[in-house]
């Protein structure tokens, strides 16, 4: 099995880094592994301390089979990053395992993604393999579902060549087809509004297009029942992620099986998903979340 190169995409935070770099080590697939750093240009001298460090700890990267190292030299922003990064290493390698700076991964996350990418490289009917799950209990495995993340995640190119990055035209399909609820998980959570934001220029979320890209082609993703990949950028720290508890995960040790019994959407999971969006994301929720950040920072 030839293995799936890993991209890792950074910006300004060397301490998360590097603990992304020595989980990433403690894979079992690491020294037989391709890895592609991209470092993205500071985008003022504010940033620049901060992105040389990173710079300075990923040109000392060692015990990957081979590491590339692209800096950019100005700041690209993380979408047009990665888009670009993607597109590029995925044309040459015909699949890709992808990664960000702040994601730590459990030592099996590359093999269940490299199995997972053997396994269904010519299965049409899906186009993304997941490495994180969400904190629900009595999960499979391995699951299909009509929905993408974007922590720790790897295709194919077949796949990705359907992303579409016109935010305006996948909302106007989805609006014409009225899959709105269907896309938000029965109203659960607003990716629609997630995807209409992106278009009014108010997040420049490349993972929304994505979501929305294979959604509208009716395509799945196979996601690991238990996390392979834990965020440990709810700090507060990073450009996208403020502080947040909500997707606080075990990180699983385990191995997982990547076998599916059919390949279709598991109403069971989808179900799963609803409930937990439902719960998190209600209105008692994010007011306790505020109340308790309030609390945290006084």
């Amino acid at each position: 099995m030839q293995l799936a190169p890993i991209l890792l995409f950074t910006y300004n935070r060397p301490l998360h880094t590097r603990q992304t770099l020595e989980a990433l080590l403690n894979n079992d697939l690491s020294s037989q592994s391709e890895l592609y750093v991209f470092s993205d240009g500071y985008k003022n001298n504010q940033d620049r301390k901060e992105v040389m460090e990173v710079r300075e700890l990923i040109r000392s990267i060692d015990g990957f089979r081979e590491v590339h190292i692209i800096e950019n030299r100005q700041n690209l922003g993380l979408a047009k990053n990665i888009i670009e990064g993607v597109t590029q290493i995925v044309n040459r390698h015909e699949k890709v395992i992808v990664l960000e700076d702040d994601l730590i991964t459990s030592p099996h996350f590359l093999t269940f993604m490299n199995e997972a990418l053997e396994k269904f490289k010519d299965a049409e009917k899906i186009g993304h393999i997941q490495g994180f799950c969400f904190p629900i209990q009595g999960l499979p495995d391995t699951f299909l579902i009509k929905w993408t993340g974007s922590w720790g995640w790897a295709t194919w190119k077949r796949a990705w060549q359907q992303f579409n990055p016109d935010g305006k035209a996948l909302l106007s399909e989805i609006e014409r087809r009225k899959l709105s609820k269907t896309f938000d998980f029965n109203g659960s959570y607003p990716y629609t509004r997630m995807l209409q934001r992106q278009v009014n220029g108010e997040n420049d979320s490349w993972a929304i297009r994505w979501n929305a890209s294979l959604f509208l082609k009716d395509i799945l993703s196979l996601n690991a029942g238990k996390s392979l990949v834990m965020n440990i950028g709810f700090d507060g720290s990073g450009s996208h992620c403020g502080p947040d508890i909500i997707y606080n995960t075990s990180l699983h040790h385990g191995e997982l099986m990547t076998d599916l019994s059919e390949l279709r959407e598991n109403k069971t999971a989808r179900k799963a998903f609803e409930k937990y969006y439902g719960r998190t994301n209600s209105f008692t929720a994010k007011v306790n979340r505020r109340i308790n950040r309030f609390l945290r920072s006084s």
